[in-house]
C-alpha cells in the first residue's frame, strides 16, 4: 500500500498571516494522524515563511511521544544550516531538492550529475546519522539510476507537470513519462549496484483526489505520497480527518 505523508506547509503558511498560534501545525498533524496518515512531511525554508524551526520540533515530540511509527519526512536544498537541522530532528527520511531559497515552491528536480559531489557527500552525512535520503526528480528514466550511483535510498517524482495537466491528453503523456521513471527504478533490481536494492519511489506535487488514483493505477508499487496544498484545500469542504481518509482511500 502507499503511505501517505501529509505536508503541514500550507497550514503553516495560513497560520503566518497572523501574530496568533492558528490553526496550530501540531494540532492538525494530531488530527490528521488520528485519521490515518502514515506520517507528517515539512518544508523548512530559510525565511521561515510558513514552517519554522519551533514546529520542526515540536512535530517531532508529537510524532516520538504519541505516534511510533509514523514516519517524519524533511524536505529541504542541503545547506549547511538545513543539514544540521535534520541532524539535531533525526526525521526517518530526508528529501533533497534543488530548490533556490527564494522560489515559492518547488518546481524541478536534481541535475544529479551536476551535483554529484554535493550529493554524493551530502547523503553520506545523513546515512552516518542513520536518516534514510530520498532525491527529488523530474520525469526521466534516466534519473534513478543516477540517483542510486549517488547513494539515494528513494527518489520522488516530481508530479508538478502531470497535476498541472488539467485536459486528458497531456495529463496522458505526463503520467506516461511517470510510469517510464519509476519501471527504472523498479529495474534497479539486487545485482544491479553492487547489491543495492531495488530504489523505492514516492511522488508528490500537485496531487489531487482526481489524478492520484491514475498515478496509483500506473505506479502500483509507488512507496508515499507527499500531498499538502490539496490536502489543505480539500480540508476547507470536508475537514481534516475526512480528507485524510479520502486521501487513504485513494492510495488503495
Amino acid at each position: 500500500m502507499t503511505h501517505l505523508s501529509v505536508n503541514l506547509n500550507a497550514i503553516a503558511q495560513l497560520r503566518n498571516r497572523r501574530t496568533v498560534p492558528w490553526p496550530s501545525v501540531v494540532g492538525m498533524a494530531r488530527i490528521a494522524l488520528d485519521a490515518g496518515a502514515d506520517g507528517i512531511t515539512v518544508h523548512p525554508r530559510p525565511d521561515e515563511r510558513h514552517i519554522r524551526r519551533t514546529d520542526v520540533f515540536d512535530l517531532v515530540a508529537l510524532l516520538r511521544a504519541d505516534y511510533p511509527g509514523r514516519e517524519f519526512n524533511i524536505e529541504g536544498y542541503p545547506s549547511p544550516e538545513f543539514l544540521a537541522l535534520c541532524e539535531q530532528a533525526q526525521p526517518e527520511q530526508v528529501t533533497l531538492v534543488p530548490d533556490d531559497p527564494s522560489q515559492s515552491t518547488s518546481d524541478h528536480g536534481w541535475d544529479i550529475q551536476g551535483n554529484a559531489t554535493l550529493l554524493r557527500e551530502t547523503i553520506e552525512r545523513l546515512h552516518g546519522s542513520g536518516m534514510r535520503v530520498s532525491l527529488f526528480i523530474d520525469a526521466d528514466p534516466e534519473a534513478p539510476l543516477r540517483a542510486a550511483e549517488v547513494g539515494a535510498d528513494r527518489v520522488e517524482l516530481y508530479t508538478g507537470p502531470y497535476g498541472g495537466a488539467l485536459e486528458a491528453g497531456p495529463a496522458a503523456i505526463e503520467l506516461s513519462r511517470l510510469k517510464a521513471t519509476a519501471d527504472t527504478a523498479r529495474e534497479l533490481g539486487p545485482n544491479a549496484l553492487q547489491g543495492r536494492p531495488s530504489l523505492l519511489v514516492n511522488a508528490g506535487h500537485d496531487l489531487t483526489l482526481v489524478n492520484l488514483p491514475p498515478l496509483k493505477r500506473a505506479i502500483p508499487d509507488l512507496a508515499e505520497v507527499s500531498i499538502g496544498h490539496a490536502v489543505t484545500a480539500d480540508a476547507l469542504i470536508y475537514g481534516m480527518a475526512e480528507t485524510v481518509r479520502k486521501y487513504k482511500a485513494a492510495c488503495l
